[in-house]
């Protein structure tokens, strides 16, 4: 294949799964639009309000493992498609879970709906495993910056369906993800993925998993960005309950200010690979938990609408750096041979922590109140920031050495 055509064919792998992106990330804004205030009127205490999200995020959580196993397994391409087709039926149920105000099974649904989730986190890898090494950042950024327009249409279509079904709020919503969930399918169907790597009998399986943790070139990475998604869940899940029922601000202002929180998360990712080539992916991420302790700031500066906009958009624009510093980190740590199990134990302790967040969201606004979940979150991203600051000055110091070395 020429450099054109595989110019060419990388263009086109990497639209269409930024189109995946946009799909994945609109059915994730509709639950996080809408799952806590649907819980609310359904749940039995307001202090479970967040649980069916808490429940979809241990469901990908514990999905991100056979996730990885999958797609590595089937190839990419059939292991997305098999994300979508689980992803249809769980809509379908928590929309009947909301039309016969059964709690239970709308956590379940919404578990389902996580375990097909767990899928698509993985479209980033796909992106960054089907260019050249000096173009993962870049790759990465692009196909985050899908999210963007998740970002306006998952609150918007959430809003727009929200009186379809009479007497049922908000339960054609979840018709909407099994609706995108059949449509990602189609756009699938359409990519040439990089073909996963499957070694060969007796060839070399790479480092062990205790020995990839012990080395800081991954498992810097894999903290940092567990930190960042912690932190931007344990604050974004809390925020519509904190809007609506402590602030007393319309529901209408609640997903108003998510949109333009998930409209943050991934805007900037137009960008995003640009600045990582320019300053490196650890000063990047570095700058990213800095503006997600600019967000707590703003959040303990007062509880107006305007406040609550400032703050979610801080925070999506923090989870962008850090999450997409991160990632670009993390794919320049381990061989061909290791990636389905950094992949996958990188994703384990991410979405293991983000559903640690989600689970103490609810609970945390009711015991201590929004501004002290914003405090909680300036210690913790401190500590990402100086765990990137040792691993810089670790990479400064080996330059050094192998530089004195062949001199």
């Amino acid at each position: 294949m020429t450099t054109e055509a595989a110019q060419s064919h990388s263009t086109r792998n990497i639209a269409l799964l930024s189109i995946a992106q946009a799909i994945g990330g609109s059915n994730q804004a509709i639950v996080m639009s809408i799952a806590a205030l649907t819980a609310a009127a359904m749940s039995p205490d307001q202090g479970l309000a967040t649980l069916p999200v808490t429940m979809m995020i241990i469901g990908l959580a514990l999905g991100t493992g056979p996730a990885a196993f999958l797609i590595h397994r089937l190839g990419r391409k059939n292991g997305f498609m098999l994300a979508g087709a689980v992803a249809i039926p769980a809509g379908i149920l928590a929309s009947v879970a909301v039309i016969i105000s059964s709690f239970i099974l709308f956590c379940g649904a919404l578990f389902i709906a996580g375990g097909a989730a767990a899928f698509f986190q993985q479209v980033r890898f796909a992106a960054a495993d089907s260019v050249e090494p000096a173009l993962k950042g870049r790759a990465v950024s692009w196909v985050m910056f899908g999210g963007v327009a998740a970002g306006f249409f998952g609150p918007q279509l959430s809003n727009l369906s929200r009186d379809w079904i009479p007497g049922a709020p908000f339960a054609a919503g979840y018709l909407v993800i099994a609706a995108l969930a059949a449509l990602s399918i189609l756009v699938f169907s359409q990519t040439r993925l990089a073909p996963t790597h499957k070694p060969l009998a007796g060839a070399p399986s790479g480092r062990k998993a205790k020995q990839l943790l012990r080395a800081p070139e991954v498992f810097v990475p894999m903290v940092v960005a567990a930190i960042t998604y912690s932190l931007m869940t344990l604050v974004m899940v809390a925020a519509p309950l904190a809007m609506v029922y402590v602030c007393g601000h319309p529901a209408s202002a609640a997903s108003g200010a998510i949109q333009w929180h998930i409209i943050a998360m991934f805007a900037p990712s137009f960008v995003t690979g640009m600045i990582i080539n320019r300053i490196g992916a650890e000063l990047t991420a570095a700058i990213g938990l800095t503006l997600i302790i600019g967000c707590a700031l703003a959040a303990l500066h007062g509880i107006t609408i305007d406040h609550f906009n400032l703050a979610l958009v801080l925070l999506g624009v923090g989870w962008n750096f850090g999450f997409i510093g991160a990632t670009t980190l993390l794919t320049a740590s381990y061989r061909p041979e290791e990636a389905a199990r950094v992949q996958g134990m990188n994703e384990q302790l991410v979405f293991g922590s983000m559903a640690v967040a989600s689970i103490g969201s609810g609970v945390l606004l009711r015991t201590i109140g929004w501004e002290s979940i914003n405090a909680l979150a300036i210690p913790f991203a401190s500590i990402g920031i100086a765990l990137l600051g040792w691993l810089h000055i670790r990479r400064l110091h080996g330059a050094e050495m192998r530089s004195e070395e062949r001199g």
